[in-house]
């Protein structure tokens, strides 16, 4: 069976930067207040007239262009977002039609921030299997649109943004490593969007309780997080038949600063491994890796031939990562 591997990666930030003192004018909190809780300093929130689709499009042509492949030629398109154009049909078709990808199938994969690993990890064995040639994965989000302003715990916390990846066949010897994807439903509860389902169906009600923003209790959230990614990390090495120094660079979710320094002291692993943006953008849920994957290969840290670990945690409760030794 051939190696699958990302063969190309694109993003795309909406212009406008939201920076923490603007929070300040709506809400009681400050700039000191998230920078030492978070590490986030400004996020990026997309014009009124973007959606979910038309950043995921962006990206995608990105990484199109990277890769050195057409539209025509990819055979499958998974969106990875919890912040879709519409409840149906999936963002992903209506990126497919965008693109003029005229061949390939398209749906959305909802694991929230673990969304783009699981998405590869997904992809990968449509490659390994030789079903298919080249698949999209993207991870994409307009959060902003289901925030609540008046929340100073959720708010300050996610951005908008896009990044794609091209998975395709790769030389022998590169590609994906290890993967492990995991759940905890009964944290589900902890991470949610409440209402708009069947579960609580829009009412007067639910919206005048303001259910249909994000809900996070972001204590349990941080808990799960330092508890399982640390532990997921571990095991990926093993599977992967490495030494924990023989990973290049650590590419987590970007959630919280505090999250990623205690999973590198777990790890006992300098800081200077991790790459982190996460003060540039805040947390993009399902386009927090892989657009920390483009910059760091644009930046060019990240080269081919360096052991990438690379993991994602949220909603659900959900983890999922991957080790792959990088092929461009």
């Amino acid at each position: 069976m051939p190696n699958a591997g990302i063969i190309g990666l694109g993003a795309y930030l909406p212009e406008r930067c939201m920076t923490n003192k603007e929070f300040e004018e709506f809400i009681d909190t400050s700039d000191e207040w998230i920078r030492t809780r978070t590490g986030i300093a400004q996020r990026r929130v997309a014009a009124e007239h973007e959606a979910t689709s038309d950043l995921a499009t962006k990206a995608a042509q990105a990484a199109l262009e990277n890769a050195g492949i057409t539209a025509e030629e990819i055979d499958l398109i998974i969106v990875a977002t919890v912040s879709p154009d519409m409840m149906f049909p999936a963002t992903a078709c209506l990126v497919q039609d965008a693109l003029g990808a005229t061949k390939a199938g398209a749906f959305d994969l909802q694991a929230g921030c673990s969304g783009f690993i699981y998405g590869v990890s997904v992809a990968s064995q449509f490659i390994k299997t030789g079903v298919y040639k080249y698949c999209l994965v993207i991870g994409a989000e307009t959060i902003s649109r289901i925030l609540d302003y008046q929340d100073r715990n959720t708010c300050v916390l996610f951005g908008d943004g896009a990044g794609a990846a091209v998975v395709g066949p790769v030389e022998e010897g590169y590609g994906i490593m290890s993967m492990e994807l995991g759940s905890d439903g009964s944290g589900g509860k902890y991470l949610s969007l409440p209402a708009g389902c069947t579960r609580l169906p829009a009412s007067e009600q639910t919206v005048a309780d303001r259910l249909h923003y994000v809900n996070m209790n972001g204590k349990e959230v941080f808990k799960f997080a330092a508890r399982t990614v640390p532990d997921a990390a571990e095991r990926l090495i093993e599977k992967a038949g490495i030494a924990k120094s023989d990973i290049d660079w650590f590419i987590p979710h970007q959630a919280n600063t505090r999250i990623i320094e205690a999973v590198m002291k777990r790890l006992d692993q300098p800081m200077d491994k991790a790459f982190m943006n996460i003060e540039n953008y805040g947390n993009m849920s399902g386009a927090s890796v892989p657009v920390a994957m483009y910059e760091a290969v644009m930046q060019g840290k990240v080269k081919k031939g360096d052991v990438v670990l690379s993991i994602g945690f949220g909603t659900g409760l959900t983890w999922g990562g991957i080790v792959l030794k990088w092929a461009f």
